[in-house]
């Protein structure tokens, strides 16, 4: 199966510094197989061909400790299958994108808030922005000019924040397009 890990907080701001070939040999080490990360902010699409009765979790608890001994840092890992990645991909709308007209994102979401009902927990003013509830993930977009007006920038500070990891469609569509190269090989 192939999967995605999307590591939560790690080299923004000079925080949680993680180098990317060092994490793919840690991720090795732990038995994954293709490693292959894409961007600095935590990325990995990796092959495991073990049964797992729950490999998200299982597989997220083995990354979360190896990362734990090898960098010293406790870092939250969200592992997505292949499946998982084309649902969000096919619900998000082919007019987003993340440039200079549009900031558009796509919100990962941890079991703690994976409901419909997390909408309802968004600092988001109605009427900016379109927000889309799928599952496993919540799918923003919003013009540049009306992104600061959206209350997205009070996200960080909200209670559901802590339960999800964000990354812009660009990323996400490439990270798919990595998922499904892995897949082919």
């Amino acid at each position: 199966m192939i999967y995605v890990a999307l590591l939560r907080g790690i080299n923004v701001g000079g925080n949680n510094k993680i180098n990317m070939k060092q994490l793919k040999e840690t991720f090795e080490q732990a038995g994954m197989l293709d490693v292959v990360t894409y961007i600095n902010s935590g990325n990995i699409i990796f092959a495991d061909h073990q049964e797992h009765a729950n490999a998200n979790v299982e597989i997220s608890h083995v990354l979360e400790q190896a990362i734990a001994a090898d960098f010293g840092l406790q870092i939250r890992v969200m592992v997505r299958n292949m499946d998982e990645i084309q649902s969000v991909i096919q619900a998000l709308p082919e007019e987003w994108v993340n440039d200079d007209t549009a900031k558009s994102d796509v919100m990962f979401l941890w079991d703690e808030i994976n409901e419909p009902s997390v909408l309802d927990q968004l600092p988001i003013k109605p009427g900016i922005g379109t927000l889309i509830y799928v599952p496993g993930a919540i799918l923003y977009s919003v013009s540049r000019e009306d992104a600061s007006k959206s209350g997205m920038n009070k996200l960080v500070g909200s209670k559901v924040y802590a339960y999800m990891t964000v990354r812009n469609v660009n990323t996400t569509r490439k990270f798919y397009a990595l998922m499904q190269a892995a897949a082919e090989k």
